[in-house]
């Protein structure tokens, strides 16, 4: 299959498309500046600069991709700032979205997240509803609905509902910013969280090439309170244990859909995963 992978820079898109070329995928990955990017190169993907904001630019790769399926990886991870990522999550949504409209592409698999359902008791699964976007998320649950109303405009869509990345890379590391947040004594836990190692980010998504159309958690199988995942996490990172942390409000998420289609995490709980 010949697979564009907008965003295969990024923290999840280079081990995938490392992956997907493995698996003899023919692999176009995009990259705002790919002379940064030749890790693409050597994997034996061809790289195509391309803005995600400027349609023009977005339609100029799909053009040239001329792909089966394209794989939304578009993200803005390297600082901390929910208002980017955001805008880009409608922004360049919506113009891949169009592109592959415009040029007959009928598969999307586009990366959401898992972390953002109404409240509740107990792991929510797919057909729970996101939250209002409302208080200091707004911006963000905006975004993913944005994002995820206009992926459902394509035929044949999955979307991926990843758990909070943590490992190398991440922002939940001993390198990331909230792992120097958790020993400046800073970091706050006041949700239940559902974690995905970013090591298993990789598998389900190049899977969803072949599931059926439909929203899929990505998530390990623990989700986790407050007062169970942030002293560990703060062992691992060398931080300072928390103090009067509670058990948590909100809800995690059930991966029960991704097992059903044959995913099973190399990482199945964060308790593994925040050891090493």
């Amino acid at each position: 299959m010949r697979v564009l992978v907008a965003g295969a820079g990024g923290l999840v898109g280079l081990p995938l498309t490392r992956e997907l070329i493995a698996r003899g995928h023919e692999v176009v990955g995009t990259s705002r500046n790919p002379d940064t990017r030749p890790e693409l190169r050597h994997a034996g993907a061809t790289v195509l600069r391309m803005d995600a904001f400027d349609l023009a630019s977005v339609e100029h790769a799909v053009v040239e991709a001329r792909p089966d399926a394209v794989i939304h990886q578009l993200t803005d991870l390297s600082v901390i700032d929910f208002e980017a990522n955001a805008e880009l999550r409608i922004v360049g949504t919506r113009n891949l979205v169009d592109a592959m409209r415009r040029y007959g592409v009928q598969r999307l698999i586009t990366q959401s997240v898992a972390w953002l359902y109404a409240d509740g008791v107990g792991p929510a699964d797919e057909t729970v509803p996101l939250r209002e976007p409302t208080g200091p998320g707004a911006r963000t649950v905006e975004g993913v609905v944005a994002m995820e109303h206009a992926s459902a405009q394509i035929p044949n869509h999955v979307i991926l509902r990843y758990g909070k990345l943590y490992g190398p890379g991440t922002w939940y590391s001993p390198d990331g910013d909230f792992g120097r947040a958790a020993r400046d004594g800073v970091l706050a836990g006041n949700g239940i969280e559902s974690f995905l190692h970013v090591e298993d980010a990789v598998a389900p998504t190049v899977a969803a090439l072949d599931w059926p159309t439909g929203i899929v958690n990505v998530v390990d199988d623990e989700p986790a309170s407050p007062a169970d995942w942030l002293p560990v996490f703060c062992r691992w990172v060398g931080a300072p244990q928390p103090k009067g942390l509670g058990p948590g409000r909100g809800r995690g998420a059930s991966n029960a859909k991704a097992r059903g289609l044959g995913w099973v995490p190399r990482y199945p709980s964060w308790r593994a995963g925040m050891s090493g």
